[in-house]
């Protein structure tokens, strides 16, 4: 067995014989939450391993680009300077936003310098000017629309929270970029008269959650105004979510979950509970139970996405319970679902190490 593998069993077996019990208000019913174990500098020591085993690595790459002359027939590295590994676009932005989450979080990392001299190397105003002109070309409009749009915004929130001198460089080297982000959405949001709920990339409420996280940490009134106006467009008189539906088979995203994530964000705490009792009823059952998505095979691509739904559910679901304390029985779900895929992602094949980390990641701070 990996010695990563056994150090996450052995941190799940630990973890889990410590428990809690709670007493919502609405209901009399005992719920034992299991805990997990927080994110700690063991685990990123070991979870950094991942993005720095991709960010560089060219090949294999899917481009996913539009061609409009034998020009545009370019490598990776030549096309997309900064971010170019992890076989494709927005799985070498979030590996970027991997280390700067791991680094602001934990100091001490054992591979600090190598991190720092790669994010310096990578995220130069030389190669941020060359992602921007891909960008512009004629036929790239809706490039990575709005996953890697979503995923790059997360990177630039993190550089903003992160109070370093290498985060400021990098920031700023960022900057152009992260401002064309912006507009293409200001742009598109207008644009867009039905949501797209699905479970992979172009999911709308993922895309808006991402993206208001970052214009409420940079006090972007006239972005967060809108992601605001347009969510309550969208997803406002929505009811019961079939959520029995879900995960379809690649789902790396849950459509209803997601969509509830946004809706907490953009409302009142007292709003909120009024739409979610009418979106997700079941929720408030202190004995909802929700099957993890079962990966039945690690090194094919798009089954592998399932461990990708676990992490998300993970992230959305404690989410959802933060603050309400009638929700908080969905904390017990979320460690499940972590719990279920966290023991196989060190030291996984290609096909889901190069972007389940930062899944992981993300998932693990999101535990209250």
């Amino acid at each position: 067995m990996k010695p990563y593998l056994v150090f996450f069993l052995l941190i799940i077996a630990v973890s889990c014989n410590h428990s809690k019990t709670i007493d919502t208000e609405t209901d009399s019913l005992q719920v034992e939450i299991v805990e997990i174990s927080k994110l700690n500098l063991e685990q990123a020591n070991r979870l950094a391993e991942l993005p720095l085993a991709c960010v560089g690595v060219e090949y294999p790459n899917k481009l996913g680009q539009v061609l409009g002359s034998n020009e545009d027939l370019q490598s990776p590295k030549a096309l997309h300077p900064a971010f170019y590994g992890c076989f494709d676009w927005h799985s070498a932005v979030h590996g970027h936003w991997s280390m700067v989450t791991l680094l602001r979080q934990f100091p001490g990392l054992e591979k600090k310098e190598e991190m720092q001299s790669w994010l310096l190397q990578s995220i130069s105003k030389e190669n941020i000017e060359k992602e921007i002109a891909y960008f512009k070309g004629k036929h790239n409009k809706s490039y990575e629309r709005t996953y890697g749009w979503a995923w790059l915004l997360k990177l630039a929130e993190e550089l903003r929270m992160w109070d370093d001198d290498v985060a400021k460089t990098l920031e700023d080297n960022l900057q152009p970029l992260t401002d064309l982000i912006v507009e293409r959405y200001l742009e598109f949001l207008p644009k867009l008269n039905y949501p797209i709920r699905v479970g992979e990339h172009p999911n709308t409420a993922f895309g808006l959650s991402f993206a208001y996280d970052y214009a409420k940490t940079v006090n972007h009134s006239e972005f967060k105004t809108l992601i605001e106006r347009r969510a309550k467009d969208f997803y406002g008189n929505d009811q019961n979510c079939p959520l029995s539906w879900e995960p379809s088979g690649f789902d790396f995203l849950s459509p209803c979950l997601e969509e509830a994530a946004l809706m907490k964000r953009v409302l009142s705490i007292q709003e909120f509970k009024v739409w979610v009792n009418q979106f997700l009823p079941q929720l408030k059952d202190v004995s909802f139970q929700l099957e993890t998505g079962k990966v039945s095979d690690r090194t094919d691509g798009k089954l592998v996405h399932l461990d990708g739904v676990n992490f998300s559910r993970a992230w959305s679901l404690n989410y959802i319970a933060k603050d309400i304390p009638e929700y908080k029985h969905l904390q017990n779900l979320a460690n499940q679902h972590i719990n279920y895929s966290l023991p196989s992602i060190v030291g996984d094949s290609y096909e889901g190490g190069h972007w389940l980390g930062s899944f992981a990641i993300y998932a693990l701070n999101s535990i209250d």
